[in-house]
């Protein structure tokens, strides 16, 4: 059992009666130790967990994703619709600045001169380095 999980389940043997504590065996702590972690990490569908050695340590990374089950309170909601809102509308902006380089690149090809003497340089870096 790691350090973390004799942490964790002495901390819970403490909180029940000592008459009851006492009965458990090691094996019986054990599986209460596996019970506990598997309850916090659950499964993701995307699970994605390594360490990076970097001098004298190693740093670990994890990166889960999946439907969120968790129980939020009003704050955390509330940030979530906040986050949620940023991400669509940094998704639009993307979309619509791609759609605009398309029309221009798309309008330059064409040779349609809109402002004459006036050009953004994009249709020339594309024919320079693409074409």
């Amino acid at each position: 059992m790691s350090a973390d999980g004799e942490g964790q389940i002495r901390d819970l043997l403490q909180r029940m009666p000592a008459a009851v504590a006492r009965t458990f065996t090691q094996a019986q702590r054990e599986a209460l130790q596996t019970a506990v972690a598997t309850r916090q990490w659950g499964r993701h569908p995307i699970d994605v967990r390594d360490s990076i050695p970097w001098g004298k340590h190693r740093y670990f990374f994890a990166m889960l994703a999946g439907r969120n089950r968790r129980d939020m309170s009003a704050q955390e909601k509330a940030l979530d619709n906040v986050f949620a809102i940023l991400l669509f509308l940094g998704f639009l902006t993307f979309c619509a600045t791609c759609g605009f380089v398309m029309l221009y690149l798309i309008k330059s090809a064409l040779g349609i001169d809109i402002f004459s003497g006036y050009s953004l340089g994009l249709w020339t870096c594309v024919q320079q380095n693409v074409l």
